[in-house]
């Protein structure tokens, strides 16, 4: 390419004009770019359900699952985290956005290009006069490269870049956020499948105590000391309590297959060995402060990064407004002969500069800002709703544990002083002295208590759970940038 530099004092005074006239885009375009908005967020001191130590700001740990006490547990959430498909979809909607990201960025580098051609032509031998003559063979060999370049004076191709990146950000937040999800479904389902064996485990055991005193008044019966009524009446408890079991069973199994979705295995493959929720530990949850909350919780960082995103695109769609100016060159060999083909005498190049600037679009640019704009206030709002959910998710979560906490207390004393009058009513029975209305009142109201009492502990388990989800525990609050984004 040696014959290139007779040609470089054209392509310096080209180049100097268009310097000049980037000196006074860039001086604009750092005006043009200010978009950002006040997101104006009232944060507040601490929560109002929360009673906090100054001890007990710390965020709920990444494997916060642990505190439950169960290896069973600890094994399906580090299964899932794995292999659930709603994860590895999201991992590959960020890898997308990855992609995107990297087709965005490439605006901002020249573009770089080569061929090389052989052609080959032959003229007719034949001429007007109807004289043949011999006819004419020209063959021509060309290698060339060509490059363009966009200067990017007015930000476009640098905010479409940063759009693409901060939503390729969000999505890796959005990917957290199903992540989270899917843990505390886990945790929620496998809490499910313990209520359910217990439950199971006291149906079975109010089946076997109601047909305990159904012998024992079929006795009576016998004796002459009972009647008839007596006799149907508790038949009648004894199968109402044999009709809870299908749906218990049904509510087991549901939760087991909801568990093998969640692993992403057939439900045939999955075994839940479950237990009781007497041996769920119950872990202490601290919240920390609510300005923690806003690193914390994926779902407002995914917001973040789409606000950035769509401002991004408020300078993209202003620079629109303002001249494109595109630098083209192209430069080679061309020859008849293969043999001189890089010689100097046969090299050839070109260099062109462009501008263009938008006269008349029927309102296709302003139409285009002005969308971008009320798309970025659409954000914005919803960023702040995010913001604000989120401080109310706090509270209710710890207003949950507080309510439940105290409603798990007072039904283990209904359990307690209805298993006693049980007692006492059994004992009164076999001693003859018991009216059999009193009798069927206690145990209908233990049988009751004690299936409460387990729902009471579930819903317990579950108010935690939804601390933790409301706090964004486990992931890892960190700003994660898109591979190889430019």
């Amino acid at each position: 390419m040696e014959g290139w530099p007779a040609l470089v004092p054209g392509g310096k005074r080209l180049a100097r004009s268009l310097a000049v006239l980037g000196l006074v885009a860039a001086s604009s375009g750092c005006i043009l770019t200010k978009d950002l908005p006040d997101p104006a967020l009232d944060v507040p001191e601490g929560y109002k359900a929360a009673r906090l130590s100054k001890a007990a700001d710390a965020p709920p740990t990444l494997d916060w699952w642990r505190g439950f006490r169960s290896r069973e547990l600890t094994g399906l959430m580090e299964e899932a985290q794995t292999v659930n498909l709603d994860i590895a979809a999201a991992t590959a909607r960020f890898k997308q956005a990855d992609a995107q990201a990297r087709i965005a960025g490439a605006a901002l580098l020249p573009t770089l290009s080569g061929s090389g051609s052989e052609s080959y032509s032959r003229t007719s031998g034949s001429s007007a006069s109807g004289l043949s003559i011999g006819g004419r063979e020209v063959v021509n060999y060309s290698a060339s490269l060509s490059a363009s370049y966009e200067l990017d004076f007015w930000g476009k191709n640098r905010d479409a870049a940063q759009a693409a990146e901060e939503t390729a950000i969000a999505n890796r937040f959005d990917r957290d956020v199903v992540a989270l999800t899917t843990l505390t479904t886990v945790a929620n389902a496998y809490f499910q499948v313990l209520t359910a064996q217990d439950r199971l485990r006291t149906a079975q055991q109010n089946i076997a105590s109601a047909e305990r005193i159904l012998n024992a008044i079929r006795d009576r019966f016998k004796a002459g000391t009972g009647t008839d009524l007596d006799v149907a009446q508790q038949e009648s408890v004894v199968a109402n309590q044999r009709a809870q079991v299908p749906p218990l069973k049904q509510t087991l199994d549901q939760n087991i297959n909801a568990l093998a979705t969640l692993v992403s295995r057939p439900p045939e493959s999955v075994r839940v060995k479950g237990g009781s929720l007497n041996q769920i530990g119950s872990p202490r949850v601290t919240p920390g402060l609510p300005s923690e909350l806003l690193t914390q919780r994926p779902d407002i960082r995914r917001q973040e990064a789409q606000l950035a995103s769509a401002t991004a695109n408020v300078g993209n769609a202003r620079a629109q407004f303002f001249p494109s100016i595109q630098l083209t060159g192209q430069g080679g060999y061309q020859s008849s002969a293969l043999s001189s083909l890089f010689q100097p005498h046969a090299a050839f190049f070109s260099m062109v500069g462009s501008l263009t600037q938008p006269i008349f679009d029927g309102g296709r640019i302003l139409g285009n800002f002005e969308f971008t704009k009320a798309r970025q206030d659409e954000l914005l709002q919803i960023y702040r709703k995010t913001v604000v959910q989120a401080f109310a998710d706090v509270d209710n979560a710890l207003y949950s544990i507080r309510q439940t906490t105290e409603r798990l207390r007072l039904q283990r004393e209904v359990v307690a002083a209805s298993r006693r009058a049980f007692q006492l009513a059994e004992q009164q029975l076999r001693a003859g002295t018991a009216d059999i209305v009193t009798v069927l009142n206690t145990q209908t109201t233990l049988f009751q208590a004690e299936d409460l009492l387990w729902q009471a502990q579930l819903a317990r388990l579950q108010a935690i759970v939804s601390l933790y989800q409301a706090l964004g525990g486990g992931w890892e609050p960190r700003m994660e940038r898109p591979v190889d984004a430019l």
